[in-house]
């Protein structure tokens, strides 16, 4: 009688982050105090630098005690060398805040662990915070928080295309695209995505963001726009396919390369629905946000809802956002949040 053999399970390596739940954080982050710790703790892992000059000797920063009358908050330090007092929400999008450190914690987590989006009326609720406005922009400041162009450039297949965001004008039809917001995405196969969202899809824009984003040694896949043409040639290959003639995917007899825009638009599909779900309408002046948003989801979508918490906190620091719209928001940047 033959005996089955079972495999043995592999282990899989955990990651900071990983035993964090949405109970785990509301149970361990109940109170302030215990939510300034922790983000202490992720945001200065080696100890306390001073976000003023940068100064990291443990040995000059000191702690001040909590004084009441003195107005002296909890977590206050000063450093030694620049003579500055800060906390560690100082140089980071929870400055300045009125809100409780806890919910904080609890809205990152909610939002990162989300494989959607979610609203600023459901944290509202959810949180039992004043306003909707406050919500809103708290929201806005989380997903400046996430947004991070990748760390090296996109390699192998890379995908790229363009999709307009935005309602139907009345009496103009679906194809009608003066109304709507273009955004470019260039989604790495089995690997990472970068969105980036333009005033408007010319060839000198696209040939600007894919030298930028995209390694040389890539393989080029998009379709058969004549945007990609000349810039395909810096690529070592660039492959198409003709939407038009209905051509979706075919394979190159020669090089065994797949020509396909699938997984791009894919991700267009997902993101759309996404937004149309939860926000039904989203400003093209806020679209970067949401994107960047999306972005870090996708790029994370292997790991566990805790460890996107965890490295979503730690992308919160260096970071400010205000109401005010900066200039470079016009120039194509992210932009801020603003009524």
């Amino acid at each position: 009688m033959k005996t089955e053999h079972k495999k043995p399970a592999q282990k899989t390596e955990s990651k900071p982050g990983d035993d964090l739940t949405l109970m785990a954080v509301m149970a361990r982050f109940g109170s302030e105090d215990a939510a300034r710790e922790y983000m202490e703790s992720v945001l200065w892992p080696d100890g306390p630098v001073c976000p003023h000059c940068g100064n990291a000797d443990a040995a000059r920063i000191g702690k001040i005690a909590v004084n009441t009358a003195k107005k002296v908050r909890a977590g206050l330090r000063t450093c030694a060398d620049c003579h500055k007092q800060f906390t560690v929400t100082v140089n980071t999008i929870m400055e300045d805040s009125h809100i409780p450190l806890n919910k904080w914690l609890i809205a990152i987590y909610i939002m990162c662990a989300s494989k959607t989006q979610v609203s600023a009326l459901q944290l509202q609720r959810q949180l039992e915070i004043g306003s909707y406005r406050t919500a809103w922009f708290m929201c806005h400041r989380i997903r400046y928080g996430l947004a991070e162009a990748p760390a090296q450039k996109l390699s192998g297949t890379v995908e790229a295309d363009e999709t307009y965001i935005g309602g139907q004008a009345k009496g103009r039809g679906r194809g009608y695209v003066k109304n709507k917001t273009p955004v470019v995405s260039l989604v790495e196969r089995d690997g990472q995505v970068h969105s980036q969202v333009t005033p408007q899809v010319s060839g000198k824009q696209i040939t600007a963001l894919l030298k930028k984003h995209v390694s040389e040694d890539a393989i080029l896949n998009t379709d058969e726009s004549p945007l990609y043409t000349k810039v395909g040639k810096s690529f070592a290959a660039h492959n198409t396919v003709n939407h038009g003639e209905k051509e979706y995917a075919k394979v190159n007899p020669d090089t065994g390369h797949k020509h396909t825009t699938n997984a791009v638009e894919g991700f267009f599909g997902n993101a759309k629905r996404s937004i149309d779900g939860t926000h039904h309408n989203v400003s093209g002046k806020h679209l970067g946000l949401y994107f960047a948003e999306i972005d870090y989801k996708y790029n994370t979508r292997k790991g566990t809802d805790g460890a996107r918490a965890f490295g979503g906190m730690q992308r919160m620091t260096g970071k400010r956002l205000t109401l005010k719209m900066p200039n470079a928001a016009k120039a194509g940047s992210l932009p801020c949040a603003k009524d």
